[in-house]
């Protein structure tokens, strides 16, 4: 496509402005390699030891979360069972753990809601006290993974993390004396051993 020929007017018209137009200094132009100023070579970049021992050693680059990694703070559930002091006995805690005491009574409570697992659990160790009881086993299930990647991660084995808060609080904390993960026996880390003080 050929182009259009500019007419007398058109051509008049732009000879105006290019007599009134100054020409512009290269400098007045944002032109980087005009304006800017030459780069200083620096010396040696800083080893990642000598930046944290500048800013500080909380400062740490962030290391890439995997599906694996665990969320939970807190030492595992069997470590703080653990670090519990003995209230009863030593010689029948041993032979507890041992799998060596049987149990006088019994409550499943996994694939329970929390709700309905929580008055299950009250109604039960109340109960097993009233009737004179020492030795009763709670399972709970060891739980299934439902972390499914969100925002806010979700605790492995919801129920048998939330059993041992409900036995140490009232109005089970004043009748419960001890508890301890079950032996293998007994369903180990999906079941507790509650030993119960004396009914007066």
């Amino acid at each position: 496509m050929s182009r259009r020929k500019l007419r007398p007017d058109e051509i008049a018209l732009w000879q105006q402005v290019a007599d009134r137009t100054e020409r512009l200094d290269k400098r007045e132009t944002f032109d980087p390699d005009a304006v800017a100023p030459k780069p200083v070579r620096s010396e040696t970049p800083q080893s990642p030891r000598k930046v944290r021992q500048a800013f500080g050693d909380a400062i740490q680059p962030p290391r890439p979360a995997s599906r694996k990694t665990s969320y939970d703070l807190a030492p595992a559930l069997p470590d703080r069972l653990r670090k519990v002091p003995v209230q009863m006995d030593r010689k029948t805690f041993g032979r507890m753990n041992r799998g060596k005491l049987k149990p006088e009574g019994r409550i499943d409570l996994h694939g329970m809601t929390l709700d309905r697992a929580h008055a299950a659990l009250n109604r039960f160790i109340m109960s097993a006290h009233g009737s004179g009881k020492r030795l009763v086993l709670v399972i709970t299930g060891k739980g299934k993974n439902r972390d499914e990647g969100g925002p806010i991660p979700v605790r492995f084995g919801v129920l048998r993390h939330q059993v041992p808060q409900w036995l140490t609080t009232q109005p089970l904390a004043g009748v419960v004396m001890q508890i301890s993960e079950a032996h293998i026996s007994h369903g180990g880390g999906g079941a507790y051993y509650v030993y119960l003080r004396r009914h007066r």
